[in-house]
C-alpha cells in the first residue's frame, strides 16, 4: 500500500449546506453506489450515508458515518461529519483522526454559525482544508461574497482556483484558473467531463482571479513572487506544488465552487483533494507514553513499527459491537492480539472489515494510515489499542461538559432491561450523553449537550429498543462559586472511647477569575511550612476540598472556580488520621463558602437566529423577552442574522415561539457559550424552589 496514495479527509459545514450530498455524488463518480439518491429525495431512500432512519426522516446527518473509495489511483477513506452543534463530539472524533478536510459552505448563506465552530474544531486539531462553496445552482448564489466572508469571519486566506460560469439558473461549470480552461458536465449526472477554452465573456475576470491566485502563491515561494512582479506567465505546474505547500502549512485555504445538487464541479473537487490534502505520513500525530509521565511522541506512518491505534467511534451492529479505528502506526491483523491501553485488556481480534457507509467488506490485516472497523472488541470510543509493545495513549479528546438534563423513565415496568440496555450503549457510543441515578429521587437522569440531543436519543430508544419513555421537566446545568477571599480555620476534633479524631486546617479561600485564566474549575494550593500539618496528610486535605466541590451551600449545584490555599493547621501525634483532615477540610469548605458571597451560574448560549429581513424586530423581540443580549445582526440579501447570549433555563419551547412570530420562516441554531450569575431575583426563586423540594 501506498501511503503517499491514501486520503483520509472529512466532509464538514453548517446544517443544510448541502455536506450529505455532495458525499453521495463523490460516492457515485468513485464507482461506489450506481444511482445517485438525495436526501429528501421521492424515492423516500434517503441518500447512502444517511443510513439511521432517523436521519433520512429528519433529513440530517447525526452520526459521522465512514466509507472508502478508490479516485483515480488514490484509496480515500472519507467521514462525513454532522453539523449540527448538538453533535459536535461526533465532529470532533472525526477531526481528530482526519488528516485533512474539505469545508463546504453555501453560496446564498455563506459563513455561518456552524460553519465558525467546525472552523474552531479543526483549527484546534491543525487539519488542512479546501473550501466548496455550494448550491451555486441557488438563487442569490455569490462565490465572491463567500470567499471573502471566509477572509472577514474565520479569517481564513481563501482564494479562489475555480471559477464559476454563470450562477444561479444560468450555473453551467467552472473555469480552472490554474490552466484557464472551462469543465463542463454533461449527462444525467455530470459524469461525462467536457473540457473547453474559456468562453470569451469571462475573459478578463478570470485573468483578473488568475492574478490574485498567482499572487497569494508569491507569498509561499520567490520565483513566483519574482514572475508576479515582472508580469511574467506563471504555469499550472509551477503552481501546483506551491498550493499544496500553502494549503498544508494551513497558509491558505484554495476554494472551489460548484453544485453538488446539480452534479457541477464535483470531479475537479476531487482532483483537488488529491493534489493538496496531505497523506497519512505528512502529518506529524503524537501519543502520550504512558510509561514516561505522559512524554510526548511521535508516532510514524510505518506498517512495522509497534501498533498504536484508536478507537474514535462506536456501532451497535447486528453482529456485536463495531469499533471504527484509524491506525497510526504499524500493522493492525485478524487473528492478533491487542492490548486497550486505557483497562489494561487483552482482545483477540477475531474480525476487521473496511467499511462503506453500513456495509462491509472483510479484510486480514489494514497499515498505518488506513481507517478500518473491527468487530466483537469490548472499548469505549476514545480508546488507544496497541501491540503490548509499547504503553501509548493517543491525546485524550476535548469532551464538553453538558448542560442539560432531563428525569426519563419506561412508561411500563417491563421494558426496564431494553431501557438500560439503550442508556448504556448511547453513553457508551457518545461521551457527551451522561446517564446518572438522582440518589434522592431515586430517578435516571439524562444530560446532553442541547434539546435536540437528548430528543435524538429518547426517539432513537423508542424505535431501536421499542422503549416508551415518560421524559420529566428540562433541568439547567447551574454552578455554584464565591465572589470574594475569606479566610478559614477550622477545628475538627471528636473523643469517643479509645483514639479520637483530630485535625486543624487554615487558610483562604477564593474565587479564581475564569476570564484571564481560561476556564480551572478547582485549584489547590498548598502553603503549609514547617510542618504544621504533616506531609502525608496534605492530600486528604485536597480530597476533602475536592469532594466538596460537588455540592455547592445555595441549591446543591457542583461548585466551580473556587482556589483553596492551605496555609496553615495543626495535627494530634494520635488522634490524627487521613480521615480527620478530609472531614476538617470539607467542614472549612462549607464554612468558608457561606461567607465568601457564594453566587448561582448559568449556562449562557450562543443563539444564533436566521430569517427574512421583514421579521428582524419580531425575531429581536423573541429573544429580549427570554432575557438575551443582541451581540451583533446583519441583513445580506433580503434575509437577517442575529447574534445573541441568552440563558438557556430561558431557552426551552423557543422554536415554537420562533415559528410562530416569523410564519414559520426563521431557524435558529445554539450553543453554549459560558457561565454566567443569575440576576439576584431569580437566584432567590432557585434557592427557594431548592428548599421546597428539600423539604418534600
Amino acid at each position: 500500500m501506498d501511503l503517499a496514495k491514501v486520503r483520509n479527509i472529512g466532509i464538514s459545514a453548517h446544517i443544510d449546506s448541502g455536506k450529505t450530498t455532495l458525499t453521495e455524488r463523490i460516492l457515485f463518480y468513485t464507482g461506489r453506489i450506481h444511482k445517485i439518491e438525495e436526501v429528501k429525495g421521492k424515492s423516500g431512500v434517503g441518500a447512502t450515508m444517511d443510513s439511521m432512519e432517523l436521519e433520512r426522516e429528519r433529513g440530517i446527518t447525526i452520526q459521522s458515518a465512514a466509507t472508502a473509495v478508490q479516485w483515480k489511483e488514490y484509496d480515500v477513506n472519507i467521514i462525513d461529519t454532522p453539523g449540527h452543534v448538538d453533535f459536535t463530539v461526533e465532529v470532533e472524533r472525526a477531526l481528530s483522526v482526519l488528516d485533512g478536510a474539505i469545508l463546504v459552505l453555501c453560496s446564498v448563506s455563506g459563513v455561518q454559525s456552524q460553519s465558525i465552530t467546525v472552523d474552531r474544531q479543526m483549527r484546534r486539531y491543525n487539519v488542512p482544508r479546501l473550501a466548496f462553496i455550494n448550491k451555486m445552482d441557488r438563487a442569490g448564489a455569490d462565490a465572491f461574497n463567500v470567499t471573502k466572508q471566509l477572509r472577514e469571519k474565520l479569517h481564513h486566506n481563501a482564494v479562489l482556483v475555480t471559477y464559476p460560469i454563470g450562477a444561479e439558473d444560468q450555473h453551467e461549470g467552472v473555469v480552472d484558473l490554474r490552466t484557464r480552461k472551462a469543465y463542463y458536465f454533461d449527462g444525467d449526472n455530470g459524469e461525462n467531463i467536457r473540457v473547453e477554452e474559456c468562453p470569451e465573456a469571462l475573459k478578463d475576470d478570470v485573468e483578473e482571479y488568475r492574478a490574485k491566485l498567482v499572487e497569494a502563491l508569491g507569498d509561499f515561494d520567490d520565483d513566483i513572487m519574482e514572475k508576479f512582479l515582472g508580469e511574467e506567465e506563471v504555469s499550472a505546474e509551477e503552481m501546483e506544488p506551491v498550493i499544496r505547500k500553502a494549503t498544508l502549512s494551513l497558509g491558505m485555504t484554495p476554494v472551489f465552487c460548484g453544485s453538488a445538487y446539480k452534479n457541477k464541479g464535483v470531479q475537479v473537487l476531487l482532483d483537488a483533494v488529491m493534489s493538496y490534502l496531505p497523506a497519512p505520513n505528512e502529518i506529524d500525530n503524537e501519543a502520550f507514553d504512558l510509561d514516561n509521565d505522559e512524554e510526548k511522541v511521535m508516532l510514524y506512518s510505518d506498517p512495522g513499527k509497534p501498533l498504536v491505534c484508536l478507537a474514535f467511534k462506536l456501532e451497535d451492529g447486528k453482529y456485536g459491537q463495531l469499533t471504527y479505528t484509524r491506525i497510526y502506526q504499524g500493522t493492525l491483523k485478524k487473528g492478533e492480539f491487542i492490548f486497550n491501553q486505557k483497562t489494561n485488556k487483552k482482545h483477540k481480534l477475531g474480525r476487521l472489515v473496511r467499511m462503506h457507509s453500513d456495509k462491509m467488506e472483510d479484510i486480514d490485516e489494514a497499515y498505518a494510515g488506513d481507517i478500518v472497523a473491527m468487530f466483537g472488541i469490548d472499548c469505549a470510543s476514545g480508546d488507544t489499542f496497541t501491540d503490548g509493545n509499547v504503553r501509548y495513549s493517543m491525546q485524550s479528546m476535548h469532551v464538553p461538559e453538558p448542560v442539560i438534563s432531563y428525569s426519563l423513565q419506561p412508561k411500563d415496568k417491563g421494558s426496564q432491561t431494553n431501557f438500560s440496555k439503550a442508556l448504556n450503549r448511547f453513553s457508551k457510543e457518545d461521551p457527551t450523553f451522561r446517564v446518572h441515578r438522582d440518589e434522592e429521587s431515586n430517578e435516571t437522569i439524562i444530560s446532553g449537550m442541547g434539546e435536540l440531543h437528548l430528543e435524538v436519543y429518547i426517539e432513537r430508544m423508542r424505535r431501536e429498543y421499542k422503549v416508551d419513555t415518560i421524559v420529566g421537566e428540562p433541568q439547567v446545568a447551574y454552578r455554584e462559586t464565591v465572589t470574594r477571599e475569606t479566610p478559614y480555620n477550622y477545628t475538627h476534633k471528636k473523643q469517643t472511647g479509645g483514639s479520637g479524631q483530630y485535625g486543624r486546617v487554615a487558610g483562604v479561600m477564593r474565587p479564581i477569575d475564569q476570564e484571564t485564566e481560561g476556564d480551572p474549575h478547582y485549584r489547590f494550593n498548598d502553603k503549609i511550612t514547617g510542618g504544621a500539618i504533616p506531609r502525608e496528610y496534605i492530600p486528604s486535605c485536597d480530597k476533602g476540598f475536592k469532594d466538596s466541590m460537588d455540592k455547592g451551600v445555595l441549591i446543591e449545584a457542583p461548585v466551580t472556580g473556587v482556589e483553596m490555599e492551605l496555609n496553615d493547621g495543626q495535627s494530634h501525634q494520635v488522634d490524627s488520621s487521613d480521615m480527620a483532615f478530609q472531614i476538617a477540610a470539607r467542614a472549612a469548605f462549607k464554612e468558608a463558602m457561606n461567607k465568601a458571597g457564594p453566587v448561582i451560574m448559568e449556562p449562557i448560549m450562543k443563539v444564533q437566529v436566521e430569517g427574512p429581513e421583514e421579521f428582524q424586530g419580531g425575531m429581536q423581540t423573541t429573544l429580549i423577552r427570554r432575557r438575551g443580549t443582541i451581540v451583533g445582526s446583519e441583513s445580506h440579501h433580503g434575509s437577517t442574522v442575529i447574534d445573541a447570549h441568552v440563558p438557556l433555563s430561558e431557552m426551552f419551547g423557543y422554536s415554537t415561539e420562533l415559528r410562530s412570530a416569523t410564519q414559520g420562516k426563521a431557524e435558529f441554531t445554539m450553543e453554549f457559550a459560558h457561565y454566567d450569575k443569575v440576576p439576584a431575583q431569580i437566584q432567590e426563586d432557585l434557592i427557594k424552589k431548592h428548599r421546597e423540594a428539600k423539604g418534600n
